[in-house]
């Protein structure tokens, strides 16, 4: 292993992640594995590149130094970013998986029990069925989920890397909040969020900020596409703070017009919801209690609304296409698994359909406690924003038209101001 002091956590914690990966082959009598989900060995190495969609693999012996197959052009990763000394790379004319036999072969391993990732996105099907067509003096074993069982606990240095990223989520929410009016583009929007982001520290996430307004809120998964805000609507925003792959999220919710009554229940319901898993949330928990808890609450809405997700997911270490972790764990009824500290959620009690053709939210990313749990986003507004139904004018000072822009923060039952 290479020591050195350049990487995201210091060389022990990288030695403790190898060695409970060690403890769990050997209770499945495995002699190695085969690690390519880039999140895995991100979690195992500090490895990232943006050119994963190329076969990489890490090969953990149970008994020896680890090394790493990868396409020639990723090498220099390695190299720069992790404290993995052996490499075997294959060009772009070679083949790739060749390459991993006769690296098995080279090390001692091509007689030996392996474990690989089954279900690993980056381990397609026509690779494995070269792989076990090439593989003949072993046994191969789907250890899927051997390294997520690590992954669901974040240390206290994870943690403290998801607080960075929790910082530049929370710059991009504010400026994209401050950004929104009427008459305004949902790509300006987008584009205040990313910048702010990134001026706070934050790295390129997973998914590009969530940005969705009037008619459109009602499109899963949907962000900007030049739309212009109108007068009463509203702007639904989601955005995904990064740093060094780790992530943290939140959704709010800024209103261009007056606060509706439905959309008022809306927004306290969420809340509420909010504050009940807040003081719930501990460990011994289930999966389906949690969920249970949540969903409970927003179900019990009067404004036509609906939560047709799970409600919440374990988040952190996240490469595109998606920010969670939501297959290592989902928060969704029947699931009987515990919470535990250090795990770590991004709670989402949102409100599809809310008087039929609005989706607004509010959200929060928890980590699990000994005694109960914390947020990363402990001080930030829940309320949403409030902004004027008209375009502000721009006759006049730049004065003028900025103050316009400000969110107002009159709520339900305060006094015009």
């Amino acid at each position: 292993m290479h020591e050195r002091n350049d990487m995201t956590f210091p060389v022990e914690e990288y030695r403790r992640r190898l060695d409970e990966l060690r403890q769990r082959m050997s209770k499945r009598l495995l002699d190695a594995v085969i690690i390519t989900d880039p999140e895995n060995l991100m979690y195992l190495t500090d490895y990232q590149t943006t050119g994963y969609s190329y076969f990489q693999a890490l090969v953990v012996p149970i008994d020896a130094e680890p090394f790493m197959v990868t396409r020639m052009m990723e090498e220099s990763n390695i190299h720069a970013r992790t404290w993995v000394e052996k490499t075997r790379p294959y060009s772009d004319t070679g083949d790739a998986i060749q390459m991993l036999i006769e690296a098995l072969r080279e090390f001692g391993l091509s007689d030996k029990v392996l474990g690989y990732e089954r279900n690993s996105y980056f381990f397609p099907a026509y690779h494995q069925d070269y792989f076990k067509t090439a593989f003949q003096g072993g046994r191969l074993m789907d250890c899927f989920g051997i390294v997520e069982e690590g992954r669901k606990y974040k240390s206290a240095v994870e943690i403290d890397v998801m607080r960075i990223a929790a910082r530049a989520a929370r710059a991009g929410v504010e400026a994209g909040i401050e950004t929104c009016r009427v008459g305004i583009t949902e790509n300006e929007i987008g584009g205040a969020i990313s910048a702010a982001m990134f001026r706070a520290g934050g790295d390129v996430p997973a998914v590009m900020p969530y940005v969705t307004s009037g008619p459109r809120t009602m499109i899963g998964h949907a962000t900007w596409e030049g739309r212009k805000v109108q007068p009463g609507e509203h702007v639904f925003l989601e955005v995904g703070g990064c740093y060094r792959r780790y992530h943290a999220a939140l959704m709010r919710t800024v209103v261009c017009g007056e606060l509706s009554d439905s959309m008022y229940r809306a927004q306290e319901t969420m809340k509420s919801a909010l504050r009940q898993i807040r003081l719930e949330l501990r460990p011994g928990l289930t999966v389906s209690d949690a969920d249970h808890i949540v969903r409970s609450i927003i179900t019990e809405n009067d404004v036509g609304a609906r939560l047709i997700t799970r409600s919440g997911y374990s988040i952190g270490i996240a490469f595109p296409p998606s920010w969670d972790e939501g297959y290592i764990l989902s928060l969704k009824g029947g699931d009987s698994s515990v919470l535990e500290p250090g795990m770590t959620f991004h709670i989402i009690p949102w409100m599809w359909g809310v008087d039929g053709n609005k989706t607004c939210g509010i959200s929060d990313t928890f980590y699990i406690t000994e005694r109960g749990c914390g947020s990363f986003f402990e001080d930030v507004p829940q309320d949403f924003a409030l902004k004027p139904a008209a375009t502000p004018l721009l006759i006049g000072s730049a004065t003028t038209s900025r103050e316009s822009s400000q969110p107002t923060i009159r709520q339900k039952g305060a006094e015009s101001c």
